[in-house]
């Protein structure tokens, strides 16, 4: 992490976010059933999927970035938003292939997902815990809204 802490990683943070946003809505039945009918509003519906995709990540990086200051860290607003995203959509992927091929409400998916949501906890804590030079119980504080958002809204999502 002393090695990041000055790198900003944009193009990965990016393209990692709309190869996963790309898949998590390519697998969805509702999104098959409209390539089926009308390719190009499939089209469109996954162009404006992917650009929510983005912005909801990079804002919870953002607001991980806000709280880890306001908690006394000393980040740069880069490095901080974008490794945060590339670690969010990496520690997911294993979720999303698994959904690609099993429905989302098996219990293999939701149990891959709570193992990538709780790793991907820890990773974050570390992340921030580096990148802003706080102690663990901060950085943990930091990235606890993000990562219960995100859990409730991507990994666990209503109606599954």
């Amino acid at each position: 992490m002393d090695e990041a802490r000055d790198r900003t990683v944009w193009g990965a943070a990016i393209l990692l976010c709309l190869v996963c946003g790309a898949l998590g809505t390519v697998t969805k039945g509702s999104f098959r059933q409209q390539w089926d009918g009308n390719r190009q509003l499939a089209l469109g519906s996954l162009a404006t999927v992917e650009a929510g995709v983005l912005f909801a990540t990079l804002v919870l990086g953002v607001v991980t970035h806000s709280i880890a200051r306001h908690l006394g860290g000393n980040g740069r607003f880069g490095p901080t938003v974008t490794l945060f995203v590339v670690l969010f959509w990496t520690t997911d992927l294993p979720r999303l292939a698994l959904h690609a091929w099993l429905p989302a409400h098996s219990v293999a998916v939701r149990a891959v997902a709570g193992l990538t949501w709780l790793f991907g906890y820890a990773l974050a804590a570390l992340l921030i815990r580096g990148q802003h030079h706080l102690p663990t119980h901060k950085a943990l504080a930091s990235v606890s809204i993000q990562m219960l958002a995100a859990g409730a809204l991507l990994k666990f999502p209503p109606g599954h």
